[in-house]
Parts: structure tokens; sequence; C-alpha cells
């Protein structure tokens, strides 16, 4: 394995000065073995509807069904060989990730979820091996209890967006993209991300504006949860109000990260809330004309692609499909919802 990596900057550094297109380069080689390159599709329909070319990187088909496997890999791989327990807090994209990470280590994981989060979420994480301990996400902290548990088993806490690791690894997904945008000699106007806390369109907005310079950085976030796109607006954190609520399970967080948000001030464009109506009327587009499962957060950057946000003019945009770990009863909603077209 390699040299540890500090999941902070240095008093003196900047989260920018350690999420860059080197170590995300480093993450892309140091992940290769235990990740899947997933694939850039279309269809054909899709784009004559929306009269530009849609690329969806799918994200939804890597191993445990989610980008965050890429974070979790690079973080764990990086660990120095005395580390034997790590502690992720997560509603179970996360969870999954580590826990799989963890296992190929041959290391003992703890993951703090909230009771509510999905049955196949939960259920995916205990078959990697893991302990899961539940907590009420509306009355709880999950970073106070993972602190704790952490200090009490001397584990190493992975968080899930604000670590400079875990941001090196999500960032793979924009270097993957910029590589085969290149193999099909194409160049996109626009890359839309989903964000919860930040660290997905941390990583691939540093990898998308080193190699493709050209292209607009945009988030998608649930809309009573756009508490990035406010950021933005405003210049500062902004939190969403409590009492929301929103199926998009994987990208419900309270604010943005501080270490995601000062890099992603100076890289976004901008963002587009979407509704919950709208996002399963995207599942079951993804299912009809791309022919993938996509779970409700996952489906939010292609819900603001679909949805006629991007700029008059639009040639090629790419949505990132986070992640497709959806129970069955919400699938069967977005189906019964139907497709867009």
């Amino acid at each position: 394995m390699t040299a540890a990596i500090a999941s902070r900057p240095a008093p003196g550094q900047t989260a920018a000065d350690l999420v860059t297109i080197d170590n995300i380069r480093a993450a892309a080689a140091r992940i290769a073995p235990y990740a899947i390159r997933t694939p850039l599709i279309e269809s054909p329909r899709l784009n004559d509807w929306l009269g530009f070319r849609l690329l969806v990187k799918a994200e939804c088909l890597q191993h445990t069904g989610s980008f965050k496997l890429r974070g979790a890999l690079n973080t764990i791989m990086s660990l120095d060989d005395s580390v034997t327990d790590v502690v992720a807090y997560s509603s179970g994209n996360h969870a999954q990730a580590v826990a799989r990470a963890a296992s190929l280590r041959g290391m003992r994981a703890v993951i703090v979820m909230p009771e509510d989060a999905p049955a196949m979420k939960i259920e995916g994480t205990k078959s990697y091996g893991a302990e899961v301990v539940t907590y009420d996400r509306y009355n709880e902290s999950r970073e106070e209890i993972g602190g704790t548990i952490a200090t009490e088993r001397g584990a190493d806490l992975i968080a899930p967006f604000e670590d400079v690791r875990v941001m090196c690894g999500q960032g793979t997904i924009g270097l993957e993209i910029a590589e085969q945008c290149a193999e099909m000699n194409i160049q996109p106007d626009h890359v839309i991300s989903c964000c919860g806390g930040g660290g997905l369109i941390a990583g691939v907005s540093v990898a998308t504006r080193a190699l493709l310079p050209n292209a607009k950085i945009w988030a998608a976030e649930p809309a009573d949860f756009d508490d990035t796109i406010r950021s933005l607006a405003s210049g500062q954190i902004e939190r969403v109000d409590p009492s929301h609520r929103s199926i998009c399970d994987a990208v419900v967080t309270p604010a943005p990260g501080e270490m995601t948000f000062s890099i992603n001030r100076t890289t976004l464009s901008g963002g587009f809330g979407v509704s919950d109506d709208l996002v399963l009327r995207v599942m079951a587009t993804a299912f009809k004309h791309l022919k993938i499962v996509v779970e409700p957060g996952g489906a939010v950057a292609l819900a603001a692609a679909l949805d006629g946000r991007l700029p008059t003019g639009t040639n090629c945009a790419v949505a990132v499909v986070s992640g497709g770990n959806v129970d069955e009863e919400m699938f069967s909603r977005a189906l019964a919802a139907g497709p867009l077209v």
C-alpha cells in the first residue's frame, strides 16, 4: 500500500492545494484494481428530443452501485498497515463503499446509518461484513456518534465528503469523463453532477477544469435541499430547513462541507434544483431509454439535463448518474410515474 495520506490540509494549506489533478491521477492508479471504469452512454431518441447530445456517466454500474466506492477505496488503500478499524457515517452509498473497501484490506468497519435509510442500503452494508449502528437523522448527530465510536475503538474515521482523500477518489470520475470524451473526439459544453455535501462535484470539477477547461460545471440538488446553489449565490455556506424532506436520500445533507465549498465556490457555474416528482419520472426515463436502474439521488443531474435547465445553444452535455441503489417500492413508484418521453 502507498504511504498514508492526510484527510485534511495542514496549517497554511487549503483543500485546493491537495485536491489537484495530479492527486486525482494518483487516486485513479490506486483504485484501478478494484473499481470499474464506468461507461458514457447515450440514447439517440433522447438526444433528438433534447436537441443536443447528452452523455450519461453511469456510476450506477460501479461496484456497490454508486460512485462512493472510488473515494472509499482511495482512502482505505492509502491507510497505514497499522490501521485495523474504520468508522463511517452515511445514508447508504458511502456506507456500502467503506464496508466493501475495508473488507478488501481485511479491516473491521462500523457504519453509522439513519434508521430510515433504504433497506437495500442497510442490507448491502451488512453483506460486506460491516457492523451497522442506526440513528435518528432528524434528532441525532451522525458526526458525534461516529466520532465517539472512532475514539472508543481507536478507528480511522472516514467522512463521506469532508476528506481530501475522498474528494480525490471521486474526482476520478471527472478524469474518466475527459478521457472518454477525448476517445470519442467530443468537447462537452457542460458537465452536471449531483451535489449533497459536495465531495463528488468538488473532485469532478477539479478534474474537469484541468482537462476540459471550456466546459461549465453545474450542481444538481433536490429543490428543498438546494444549499449549495444558495451558497454559491450568497458566497457563504447556507443551510437547509430541517423540516424539509426528499426521496433523494443520498444527497440530503444539511449544508455544504467547508472544504468542499471552498473548492466548489471557485469551480462551479451554478446549479439547478429539481423536484421529487421530476426525479421519479427521470428514473423511469432512464430505465426506458438508457436501460439503467437509477436511485432518486442518483437521478438529479440527469433530471436537470432532461428538464431543459442548460443554457440555450448547448451542443453536448455530460450528466453523472451517481447511483442505482433503489428499493423495489421506490422504483415501482418511478415506473408508475412514467417516463418523460
